[in-house]
């Protein structure tokens, strides 16, 4: 189970927080470029040991970035690079002068991706770590200097609270309008929306890259029952718990998203086939160990992933919505793949299905249930 941190309190920013260090990576690359051609145009004033720190601090992104989204906790990391940086950017700062440089100001620049990574209480601890480091290289380089000119730390301080404060309101802002258009209400998962984009990016990463990815769809049984003889809020109620049992039985960058009614899909990039059923049985055992809205309920659950070089998510969707339809024929409650032979009359009821539904179906409609 992937719990909550002291960093992101609330574990659905985990995918949040991936997804915008995916967006963040080539404009730090950027930022780099840019701080190196400025380091040497100073280097008079500054010195060369100044251009030392940006390479390290590149090499630390480039070291962790491959294994963020496989972390249990892949906040943690994230953070110790960033305060490392902020450390180095300290040191480089008191050796080329301390206050009198303009140089500490730079300690700005990591404090706007602050918000965009973490909860607000991530953003007030990183803004009080780089506060302690300003004091730290004023003080600690010339203590007389900053008492007779307080103005020396004054000024850098205010540019860093205001600009810490000015973006936070603006990725709030942000992720509020994005959270509208990809996340579903109810649940707070992904929607059809988001999962649309990430397939997207996953079909480039996985023809890049060679690695295959595994599409989960799954349904709910016999959830048409819940609002028809309890009504709509015992559904809701039964829909939310759900999420909770298949988000929390998920890796940090395994991504479920509900797409509709009562049909979740769930996204494992560089899974096989046999490594997605066994994560679609963890699900539901996940779902059927726990009340969901104070019912027993099961769900079903179809497996594809994707052959040889290559992700079309359109043609492992429909091979995954087959198996679906074999778990829902073969009675309920159970794991199927596109490699699953079925039994009897579970197989004959597919054949009926598959034949009255021929295709696949948009991102994510529910199937009709047998009887």
């Amino acid at each position: 189970m992937t719990k909550n941190g002291w960093l992101l309190p609330d574990g659905s920013d985990r995918e949040r927080m991936l997804e915008m260090d995916r967006q963040i990576t080539p404009v730090r690359r950027a930022c780099f470029l840019v701080m190196a051609v400025a380091l040497v145009a100073c280097l008079p004033w500054f010195g060369w040991y100044t251009l030392v720190p940006l390479p390290v601090i590149a090499a630390m992104y480039a070291g962790i970035a491959p294994r963020l989204p496989r972390a249990r906790h892949p906040e943690y990391p994230l953070f110790a690079v960033w305060s490392a940086t902020q450390v180095m950017i300290a040191a480089s700062a008191a050796a080329a002068g301390g206050p009198h440089q303009p140089g500490l100001t730079w300690l700005a620049i990591p404090l706007i991706t602050l918000s965009a990574r973490f909860s607000l209480r991530g953003v007030a601890i990183g803004l009080a770590f780089t506060l302690v480091l300003v004091l730290a290289v004023g003080f600690g380089v010339d203590a007389r200097a900053v008492i007779d000119n307080p103005a020396l730390l004054i000024a850098p301080i205010t540019l860093m609270v205001s600009v810490t404060m000015f973006q936070t309101v603006l990725m709030r802002s942000d992720v509020k309008y994005r959270a509208e258009a990809k996340l579903d209400p109810l649940t707070r998962m992904l929607n059809r929306n988001a999962l649309g984009h990430r397939a997207a990016e996953l079909e480039h990463q996985a023809n890049v890259r060679g690695e295959p990815v595994a599409v989960i769809v799954g349904d709910v049984d016999g959830f048409k029952r819940i609002n028809d003889e309890h009504g709509h809020a015992d559904g809701d109620a039964s829909l939310r718990d759900i999420a909770d049992a298949l988000r929390n039985a998920l890796r940090a960058f395994d991504l479920v998203y509900r797409t509709g009614g009562e049909e979740f899909v769930v996204l494992l990039p560089g899974a096989n086939e046999a490594h997605a059923v066994e994560i679609a049985e963890k699900l539901r055992r996940a779902v059927a160990a726990r009340p969901c809205g104070g019912h027993a309920l099961t769900m079903s659950f179809g497996v594809a992933a994707s052959e040889g070089h290559g992700f079309d998510y359109n043609a492992v969707f429909a091979r995954a919505d087959r198996a679906l339809y074999q778990a829902k024929s073969s009675g309920r409650d159970r794991v199927c793949s596109t490699g699953s032979r079925g039994e009897g009359h579970g197989l004959a009821a597919l054949r009926q299905v598959v034949d009255a539904h021929p295709g696949p179906r948009a991102l994510g409609s529910s199937p009709p249930e047998p009887a």
